[in-house]
C-alpha cells in the first residue's frame, strides 16, 4: 500500500523563516518527499485542514497549487502500482517527464525488445553475439510459452524454474551460466531503455555456478602421432590434419582466424593478422612446416588462403558464420577418424590445437606471461601492463619454433 501525507516541512527553514509544503509518500515502510514548490511561515499553515490559512494574501492560489500537485502525485503512484512498476525512482522520473513515457515502450514485450537487439547486432555484423542472443531468447521463450512476456513478469521464481529446467535437460553448468549472462545483459539494456524499473531487477538472488573447463590439450606423443601418420594427399583426413597443424603452427590460431587469412597477411616469411575475437594483432614467424602447408593452399584463385569462405561472402555475416561452423564440424569429424587410426585415447578438435600449443610451451619451461603474449592474451594486471614493455618478438619466435620442433 502507498500512503500520502501533506505537511509543512519545518525542518527545512530558510533565511526568511518560511518552510516548504511537501507531499510525503510512504511505501513498504520507506518514504520520500516531493516539494509542492510552495513555502509559507509556520503560523500560515493549518495543521488540521492541511491548507494555507485564509489570512495569507495568496491562500487561494497556493491551496489550488498544493491540491493539484498532491492529486497528481497520487494519480501517478496508483498508475505505477497498476503497471507493476512502482518505485520512488520511477515516480520521480514520471513526475519529471510529465508521464510521457512512450506507449510503444510501455507495451514492448521481452520478445519484441530482444529481437530488436539481435537485429541491431546483425546490422553492424556482430554476428557472433547475435547468435548467442538468439539461442538464449529462443530457449527462454520456449520455456515460458508466453509470447507476450513483459520484463516485469520476469522474477526470481521464473528464472529459478528456467535454470532447473535447463539442468534437468542435461545442459552443462557453463552453458546455463552463459544463458543467464545473456538474459542479464538483455534485462540491463531494458532498464536503460526505461522499459522496466531497476528496482524490479530479478537476478540479485539468482546463483548459477560454473565448472572448471576440462583440459583440452593433448600430449606431445599424441601430437607426433597425428603429425606423422601417413594420409593420402588431398584426402579429407589430410586436409583436416593440415588445418589442425596450421592452427598449432600459428600459435593456436582459431579456425575462424584461419578462414579469413589472405595472401596479403604473409610478408617476408612472417604472418600478420588481427584476432577477430579481440582485435589484437599478432606477428608470427613462419616455421618451414607451417609455410609448406600455406604454400599448398596459396595456389588457388580465391580471395582467401583456405577454401572455407566464398570470395563474395560478407565478412562476419550469418552466411560466413554458417560456412565456418560447417567446416569446423566436418574437420572435427575427420580429426576424430585420424585419432581412431592412430589408436589414441583422446578427443581432438580444431580448438585442441590452441590448448595444446599453450600446454606444450608451458611444459617446455616458458612462463605464462610469455605464452599469454604470444597468443594475444592479456596477462597479469591490466593497469600494470600499460607501463611494461612487451616481450621481444625474437623471444616469441623462439618459443614457437621450439614448440613446433617438438612434434616434427
Amino acid at each position: 500500500m502507498v500512503y500520502f501525507k501533506l505537511l509543512l516541512n519545518d525542518k527545512r527553514e530558510n533565511s526568511n523563516a518560511v518552510y516548504p509544503i511537501i507531499v510525503r509518500v510512504t511505501f513498504n515502510r520507506k518514504n520520500t518527499s516531493f516539494s509542492t514548490g510552495i513555502r509559507v511561515h509556520a503560523d500560515q499553515w493549518d495543521t488540521s485542514s492541511l491548507r494555507v490559512k485564509s489570512s495569507h494574501p495568496n491562500a487561494q492560489a497556493y491551496n489550488k497549487t498544493v491540491s493539484e500537485f498532491n492529486s497528481r502525485i497520487q494519480n501517478l503512484a496508483y498508475k505505477l502500482l497498476d503497471e507493476g512498476e512502482f518505485s520512488f525512482e520511477e515516480l520521480k522520473a514520471r513526475l519529471r517527464d510529465g508521464d510521457t513515457k512512450p506507449q510503444a515502450q510501455k507495451a514492448a514485450t521481452f520478445k519484441v525488445f530482444s529481437d530488436q537487439l539481435v537485429e541491431d547486432m546483425l546490422s553492424v555484423n556482430q554476428t557472433g553475439n547475435a547468435i548467442v542472443y538468439r539461442t538464449t531468447i529462443n530457449r527462454f521463450m520456449a520455456y515460458t510459452a508466453n509470447p507476450k512476456l513483459r520484463f516485469i513478469d520476469i522474477d526470481y521464481k521464473l528464472l529459478e524454474g528456467f535454470k532447473r529446467h535447463l539442468l534437468k535437460d542435461g545442459m552443462k553448468q557453463n552453458t546455463v551460466s552463459n544463458y543467464f549472462r545473456t538474459l542479464r545483459a538483455i534485462y540491463n539494456k531494458a532498464i536503460k531503455a526505461k522499459l522496466v524499473n531497476r528496482s524490479k531487477y530479478p537476478f540479485l538472488d539468482i546463483s548459477v555456478k560454473t565448472e572448471k573447463t576440462a583440459k583440452r590439450a593433448i600430449t606431445i606423443d599424441d601430437l607426433k602421432a597425428i603429425a606423422n601418420i601417413h594420409l593420402p594427399i588431398k584426402s579429407p583426413k589430410w586436409h583436416a590434419r593440415n588445418y589442425f597443424l596450421l592452427s598449432f603452427g600459428l600459435i593456436g590460431a582459431s579456425f575462424t582466424d584461419l578462414a579469413y587469412l589472405t595472401p596479403a597477411n604473409i610478408k617476408k616469411g612472417r604472418l600478420t593478422y588481427k584476432r577477430r575475437k579481440t582485435g589484437k594483432e599478432l606477428n608470427i614467424k613462419l616455421h618451414p612446416h607451417t609455410e609448406q602447408i600455406l604454400l599448398f593452399y596459396s595456389g588457388n584463385d580465391s580471395k582467401y588462403l583456405l577454401p572455407v569462405l566464398e570470395p563474395t561472402v560478407t565478412e562476419d555475416s550469418m552466411r560466413a558464420k554458417a560456412l565456418i561452423a560447417q567446416w569446423i564440424k566436418t574437420t572435427n569429424k575427420w580429426l576424430g577418424k585420424i585419432v581412431e587410426d592412430c589408436k589414441l585415447e583422446c578427443d581432438v578438435t580444431t580448438y585442441v590445437a590452441r590448448h595444446s600449443w599453450a600446454t606444450t610451451a608451458k611444459r617446455s619451461g616458458y612462463s605464462i606471461e610469455i605464452i599469454a603474449e604470444a597468443m594475444g592474451h592479456e596477462h597479469g594486471n591490466r593497469i600494470t601492463n600499460i607501463y611494461l614493455d612487451t616481450f621481444d618478438q625474437s623471444l616469441i619466435d623462439e618459443v614457437n619454433e621450439k614448440v613446433i620442433g617438438l612434434i616434427n
